[in-house]
């Protein structure tokens, strides 16, 4: 790529006991791209979030947030340095308003309390950043509201909205579809698109609903027993023959 990638995979790999979890992978990513990671159950896809989010160390290869190693680095040193990170199931103090759970993930990404017992000036920099990113995501009616009782769809949109407190450069989402009902899928994928084009963010996604992977991103990573089995558009990717003939009878 022409521009240097604001994050760079070199060659990881990934070993526990004499099993190779991870295999060689290398992939880069450019500013303000959308890619999308696609493969079966037991793929990689989770395990390479993992490696790139900082939750698991690779055994081998380097991990590079715009040119600087994070392959050592901590979660939360990744996170200052511009990583966002959503996960399969939900992170959300359910007992908690909406507006509470954004602003303990802006205390937390300003270095303060995660605390649900400190309570700020309803003027203080945590509870607007909260409230502008409630904006961004739609749920600024739902600010009162407990976070046990949103949709599902909602439920991804506060996970979003507590992302977007902190500013990442890069977000990795994680089957934000998982749970979410049919009626709530075009909502969140409007979400997702907005904060990809409208908000310049680079987005990794893994997804299984091919029909939203497709109609997103703007290439495709697919993962095979964990090695990286192709890498194009997704006209590309589709039209590839060792995809077709990886996946012939396996559900993507």
């Amino acid at each position: 790529m022409s521009t240097p990638p604001v994050l760079a995979v070199e060659q990881v790999s990934l070993q526990i006991g004499g099993a190779r979890i991870i295999n060689d992978v290398s992939l880069q990513v450019a500013e303000g791209e959308m890619l999308g990671v696609i493969g079966p159950n037991g793929a990689g896809k989770t395990t390479l979030f993992n490696l790139v989010s900082g939750v698991l160390r690779p055994t081998a290869g380097t991990i590079r947030l715009e040119g600087r190693d994070v392959t050592r680095s901590t979660v939360d040193a990744r996170a200052r340095a511009g990583l966002g990170r959503s996960f399969q199931t939900s992170n959300l103090f359910l007992g908690l308003t909406v507006l509470e759970n954004v602003r303990l993930a802006a205390q937390a990404s300003r270095g303060g309390s995660l605390s649900p017992f400190r309570f700020p000036r309803a003027t203080d920099a945590a509870t607007r950043a909260a409230r502008e990113s409630l904006g961004q995501v739609g749920l600024a009616h739902h600010a009162e509201t407990p976070a046990g009782g949103l949709s599902h769809g909602d439920k991804r949109k506060l996970e979003i909205a507590m992302l977007l407190t902190a500013d990442p450069k890069v977000i990795l989402l994680d089957e934000p579809m998982a749970g979410v009902g049919s009626g709530d899928v075009p909502g969140l994928v409007e979400l997702i698109r907005g904060v990809h084009r409208d908000h310049g963010r680079t987005v990794l996604m893994v997804e299984h609903h091919m029909d939203v992977v497709l109609g997103l991103v703007d290439r495709v990573a697919v993962m095979h027993h964990g090695s990286l089995l192709a890498l194009g558009t997704p006209d590309e990717v589709m039209a590839d023959a060792t995809v077709q003939a990886a996946y012939l009878g396996e559900a993507l």
